[in-house]
């Protein structure tokens, strides 16, 4: 038997037209009225690729910085020696090193979001692979976390930047601001990320690109979009 919703999921089901496709600005308004936890939830944007990431050429991955961040305090870990260890932490790494970070991690702390390293570093870090791997936390030319310039790595993950990767199903879940933020600054960040993924089409995915869409905040339920519109965002 089906558990009933509780009062305020129906509250905000009937706020949410299951039966409708929403514009952008349709659903940026509607997602406002949404907010329902104690906390500042946050703008969860969903999406179904046609792609089949099984193929290396059809691998949908990269990295954006969102014109007005995410609304979160990202701790960032960084791995280089030296001079560019320097660089990482006058920029603002929470935490720099190398061997010694490779030991915390295999003693289990792992007390960051995101990960940067430079080339160089990146055969020290195949050790702690299997564990940073699985939790979408091993750096990656693709999203800009190997890199000789670790300051600027360092300022974009602190200054909002998202990382998107499908799953073996095409899908791809971000996390772009919080319904505190203004209407303007989400669809901001909303045009930014689509722009982004639009961009990163691969040239061997034929037909329709992305196939579902919906917004949602943390609590709450979704909103389909109009994938017609989504695929106009280059």
């Amino acid at each position: 038997m089906a558990k009933k919703p509780s009062k305020r999921r129906e509250a905000l089901l009937k706020l949410v037209d299951v039966t409708k496709t929403y514009s952008v600005d349709e659903a940026m308004a509607t997602l406002k009225n949404l907010k329902s936890a104690k906390f500042d939830e946050t703008v969860e944007v969903a999406l179904n690729l046609n792609v089949d990431p099984r193929h290396a050429d059809q691998m949908v991955r990269g990295s954006v910085v969102l014109p007005n961040g995410t609304g979160k305090t990202v701790r960032v870990a960084v791995f280089a020696k030296d001079a560019k260890a320097d660089e990482a932490k006058a920029a603002g790494a929470d935490l720099v090193g190398s061997t010694d970070l490779i030991e915390s991690i295999q003693a289990g702390n792992i007390d960051f979001d995101i990960v940067i390293s430079t080339p160089d570093m990146m055969g020290v870090l195949g050790k702690v692979a299997r564990i940073l791997g699985p939790k979408g936390l091993m750096p990656n030319p693709k999203t800009g976390t190997v890199t000789m310039d670790v300051a600027k790595a360092v300022e974009n993950a602190k200054g909002g930047q998202v990382n998107f990767r499908v799953d073996k199903k095409g899908n791809i879940h971000a996390g772009i601001g919080k319904v505190s933020f203004s209407e303007e600054k989400i669809k901001e960040n909303f045009v930014t990320l689509l722009e982004t993924i639009n961009k990163a089409k691969p040239a061997s995915a034929k037909g329709r690109y992305i196939t579902n869409g919906a917004i949602s905040l943390t609590m709450s339920p979704s909103i389909t979009l109009d994938t017609a519109e989504l695929m106009e965002m280059k």
